[in-house]
């Protein structure tokens, strides 16, 4: 027999009745019913009841095991009583009554509990990740990203990608984030920087004529965390093609895309990819407040400046005589009542806003009636036109922010997935997918005026270098992202491959052509030498993973993350070096006051 078991926890049935088995794994949980101690054994493939009566040789050993201490027994599977089958595990049939045990690895006194749900400070948690990882909601959660990972894998291969590898320690890209930068000991002065994203290498290799390329991709940056993001590093499902427009990239990674989430979304419907809306940044900010909307969600914001206009609403009235200014309208069908309003109003004072106007229609007996401040300032005129714009009747509510719509279409965004939430229009059990297209290349810095890329600063402007000679804040880009259920999942362009307009478009953002061909030397020189049209896209897996395992924090789906202020709690880092590093690299570390 091996050395350590013949079967796994899972593997037991009735088929396996009257051998000697031999099992080793974790303890679970031990129960003592009148003397006969009964054991969970876990393992990652599942659990066995073992147990053990005072007739046994060496019950006085069995008596002394605790919870989590790592055990090989051996024993003889007998068929549980019809009463006592346990349908929920897959040895329920089966129990093991000890006959030997050797105890591979005591357990000192827990900091956290692995059997059951109980609740821990996230720090406990990520101090002892190791004991956290061993239960069941994480086993089943990191178990879940492999098999994602693998899913990816197989489905780009079936489309004949390659995958290659791309470098860790390079030199430092604008991808939007800060860079993780690693000093050279051998060029003492000088910093390597761990990649944002394999974006440079990925068009390389496209430059040296492979067709199609992939990679499941470490990227690192030193971003501020959220709940949805790793303050530190993360993985992505990087692809790049050559000789494509973006329809083709929609297409290529589209049912990729879906399949994994067909394959791993427990049932959940998955919108079909030929349905998946494709809607303009400049569509997605008004009707959503936001370029990841949350589709499942049917409500669409309007404009409805034009009912305000000159009204006798004079916050909103003197707000239009502003340029650049709008009122927006979130409908909220069968929110009509002053309880739910006021509630509304309390949230976007909480999200640091002044307030929400709101109308609400209610039935009088003799017709429906518009109710709430706004109603009254306006008059029945102009409430009736805005209903009916709306599309709204009795029961229902609709809410107002105005403004410039940079200062207030983040919080209407929030305030749209809140009312679907909380009136329940928000459909469930559902993945609902929109690209979301036309980007700006660039945006305007609100205090200097100064012009910067808005988005990833190598996608090719649609129309051109004649697009780039008019105003830059009018030039859009083959820039796409792929939004999902109110994350984004995908990010990607067609890559500008034509020196002369790289350079056009990064002297727009103040790089004139020697700063370009300084950090992005290898990439001008490969155009010069008959460039193929390309581009791609990125996939986060941990992302996909979080959606896919039900839960809204990464955390929950990352073997060993960091915490919210980049900390590993486990290995202690980052740490202090010591001053030979320090010395052998020529650095010096200068205190912060």
């Amino acid at each position: 027999m091996h050395a350590y078991r013949s079967h796994t926890c899972a593997e037991l049935t009735k088929s396996n009745v009257g051998e000697t088995v031999r099992l080793s794994g974790w303890v679970n949980r031990i129960r003592d019913h009148g003397g006969v101690l009964f054991i969970d054994l876990r393992d990652h493939y599942g659990m066995t009841q073992v147990l053990c009566d005072p007739d046994s040789a060496v019950f006085s050993q069995v008596e002394k095991v605790r919870s989590e201490w790592c055990i090989r027994i051996d024993g003889e599977v007998k068929a549980r009583d019809e009463s006592l089958i346990n349908p929920r595990i897959t040895t329920g049939e089966i129990e093991v009554y000890i006959r030997d045990i050797e105890v591979l690895g005591a357990s000192a006194e827990l900091p956290l509990i692995v059997f059951g749900d109980q609740e821990y400070p996230e720090e406990t948690r990520l101090r002892y990740r190791y004991l956290d990882l061993r239960r069941e909601a994480m086993q089943r959660n990191m178990t879940l990203r492999s098999d994602v990972v693998a899913s990816f894998r197989r489905r780009m291969w079936d489309k004949n990608f390659r995958e290659f590898q791309t470098p860790i320690i390079t030199a430092s890209s604008p991808e939007g984030a800060r860079d993780f930068l690693v000093p050279s000991r051998l060029h003492p002065g000088k910093f390597y920087a761990l990649p944002q994203a394999p974006q440079q290498f990925k068009q390389l290799i496209m430059m040296s004529g492979f067709d199609k390329y992939f990679q499941i991709a470490p990227c690192f940056r030193d971003e501020d965390p959220r709940a949805d993001r790793s303050p530190t590093d993360f993985y992505q499902l990087d692809m790049e093609m050559s000789f494509v427009t973006q329809q083709d990239i929609f297409d290529t990674i589209s049912p990729v895309i879906a399949g994994v989430f067909e394959e791993h979304g427990q049932g959940a419907k998955v919108d079909d990819p030929a349905s998946w809306p494709q809607i303009p940044y400049k569509e997605a900010a008004l009707k959503y407040g936001t370029d990841k909307p949350d589709l499942r969600n049917p409500i669409e914001m309007q404009d409805v400046s034009e009912h305000f206009r000159g009204s006798g609403f004079a916050i909103f009235a003197k707000l239009l005589e502003q340029d650049g200014t709008e009122i927006r309208a979130i409908p909220a069908p069968t929110g009509g009542s002053r309880k739910f309003c006021d509630r509304m109003n309390s949230f976007a004072q909480k999200e640091g806003l002044p307030g929400m106007g709101y109308i609400f229609w209610r039935d009088q007996g003799e017709g429906m009636e518009a109710a709430g401040p706004l109603a009254k300032n306006i008059g029945p005129e102009r409430t009736e036109a805005i209903r009916e714009q709306l599309g709204l009747g009795v029961g229902d509510a609709a809410f107002f922010l105005g403004g410039k719509p940079s200062a207030f279409e983040r919080v209407a965004g929030k305030a749209r997935d809140v009312i679907g939430e909380e009136l329940n229009l928000t459909e469930q059990n559902r993945f609902a997918f929109a690209w979301i297209v036309d980007f700006p290349i660039y945006e305007k810095d609100e205090e200097n005026g100064a012009i910067d890329f808005e988005h990833n600063p190598f996608s090719m402007p649609q129309g051109g270098m004649e697009a780039l000679e008019g105003d830059p804040l009018a030039v859009k880009g083959y820039q796409y992202d792929l939004a999902c259920n109110g994350y984004e999942i995908v990010s990607g362009a067609i890559r500008n491959h034509k020196p002369e307009i790289m350079f056009k478009a990064f002297e727009l953002a103040g790089y004139d052509e020697a700063e370009v061909r300084k950090r992005f030397g290898a990439l001008v020189n490969a155009f010069q030498y008959g460039a193929p049209p390309h581009g791609g896209c990125a996939a986060g897996i941990d992302r996909i993973v979080m959606l896919l395992a039900g839960t809204s924090n990464i955390r929950e789906v990352i073997m060993f993350p960091m915490n919210q202020r980049a900390e590993d709690l486990m290995m202690n880092a980052p740490s202090e070096p010591t001053s030979d590093q320090l010395m052998e690299l020529g650095l010096r570390v200068i205190p912060q006051e």
